[in-house]
């Protein structure tokens, strides 16, 4: 497929380069030029011999295409507690509520449910998200089928999964098919005990690869592992050696200044999920000390079952506003540091170092923004209006690997929204009778 975007309005996320008008060309699965529409006729010159036949010329009529937002930690499948599970303190909510239906889902139930998951990100304009759930092969799957960038790690703990297959998630999964790459983890330090830990270290030394997981979620977490080992679950983590090849933690709420040490000194990734830990009352992780410390922060909207909204737009919102309020300074965490926690450092976090920008041989992952619309006017600034007004009606297009998947309310996913939906309404009647 080869596609031309033309008359837009271009952010390619590049340090230093600012919102122009112009183009962006996709041949297959990459984009082979960005730039503004004389540099274009300039590239036809210099590359006389490469005949550019369009299948697709898309007028933007001025409106905004930009890298396609990155979901940095989700439990996509479930979408079957969404609403099923609120109101409740964090280990109340697990141990009562979603533990127990878990318990009773299968592969196949995780494969159909994750796509109710992939419909809400495409219109969110993500393009890839960063996955943990209970079986990874049909995660992978749902993911595949649809055409959805998938990264995932593993929820290994005492009580689901094990060393040796997260050992086989991490070579089977990595090249399996274009969509789909596998980084090693485990669920948390509350649900683990020291000698998996221990086995998960030998792992990563094994590959020399990053380490991933739920870390210092709640203040009960974090004072509990202290009482367990007289260190913070960070402490702890890196003390057997978990991050000696870097990685990174989910929430991330109750971090101290030693922790934040180590993680500045292990290239460690914080993934914020201000909705979730909003909801669930966790707490207000402390953005503006890991932005000082140089700290990479990446943004989650956590599942759908604890936030309950897979919408980029509002967890944007939620990390710079919470974080105003947090240091009481309307000055914290800028509108366009934002924005590349949810593009640049989501891709950074996953690996994803052929996603982060729009530039010449990046995978063409890219979304539409409609600009035209009443919460986008008047256009004083492209980059706060999308931080602090901008919302899931602003998606006109979503692309991934060059494959436009949702264009103007339709899906390209090889199903229809209806027989997903009439799949996991047969799976909830099951699960919940």
């Amino acid at each position: 497929m080869r596609t031309r975007f033309y008359n837009a309005r271009v952010l390619t996320m590049e340090p230093g380069r600012d919102i122009f008008v112009g183009e962006v060309w996709v041949v297959e699965d990459r984009i082979i030029f960005v730039g503004t529409e004389e540099e274009g006729r300039d590239y036809c010159n210099k590359h006389k011999e490469t005949i550019l036949v369009w299948d697709r010329e898309i007028d933007c009529q001025g409106n905004l295409l930009m890298p396609g937002f990155k979901n940095a930690h989700t439990h996509s499948a479930m979408t079957l507690m969404r609403s099923k599970a609120d109101d409740l303190p964090l280990q109340d909510w697990l141990g009562t509520q979603i533990f127990p239906i878990e318990a009773k889902m299968t592969g196949e139930d995780i494969y159909h449910l994750s796509k109710i998951a992939i419909l809400e990100y495409l219109t969110s304009g993500i393009t890839s998200v960063f996955e943990m759930y209970l079986t990874p092969f049909t995660v992978a799957d749902a993911f595949r089928d649809c055409g959805m960038r998938c990264v995932q790690t593993s929820c290994v703990n005492n009580f689901s999964q094990s060393v040796e297959l997260l050992e086989r998630y991490y070579n089977e999964l990595n090249g399996r098919d274009p969509y789909n790459s596998f980084i090693l983890g485990v669920h948390a330090e509350y649900t683990c005990s020291k000698e998996l830990l221990e086995k998960c270290s030998e792992l990563t030394h094994k590959y020399k690869a990053p380490f991933w997981a739920h870390i210092q979620e709640t203040e009960k977490e974090t004072k509990e592992c202290i009482e367990r080992y007289g260190m913070t679950p960070v402490e702890f983590f890196d003390s057997l050696g978990l991050f000696d090849y870097g990685g990174g933690g989910y929430h991330l709420v109750w971090t101290n200044d030693h922790d934040r040490e180590i993680m500045k000194k292990r290239g460690l990734v914080a993934v914020t999920n201000p909705g979730s830990n909003t909801k669930l009352a966790s707490g207000i992780a402390p953005i503006e000390e890991y932005i000082k410390c140089g700290i990479p922060v990446a943004i989650g909207t956590d599942g759908p079952a604890s936030n309950n909204c897979l919408d980029m737009f509002r967890e944007m919102f939620l990390v710079t506003g919470l974080a105003k309020l947090r240091s009481m300074n309307a000055a914290s965490v800028d509108a366009a540091e934002v924005l590349k926690m949810a593009t640049v450092n989501g891709a950074y976090a996953m690996g994803l170092n052929d996603c982060d920008y729009l530039a010449e041989g990046k995978l063409a992952d890219i979304i539409m923004l409609d600009l035209h619309q009443p919460n986008m006017q008047p256009i004083n600034n492209i980059v706060k209006n999308i931080v602090y007004s901008g919302s899931k009606s602003n998606v006109l297009l979503t692309m991934i690997g060059g494959i436009i998947r949702y264009e103007n309310g339709k899906f390209n996913i090889g199903a229809s929204p209806e027989e997903i939906y009439q799949k996991a309404d047969e799976i909830k009647a099951r699960l919940y009778s």
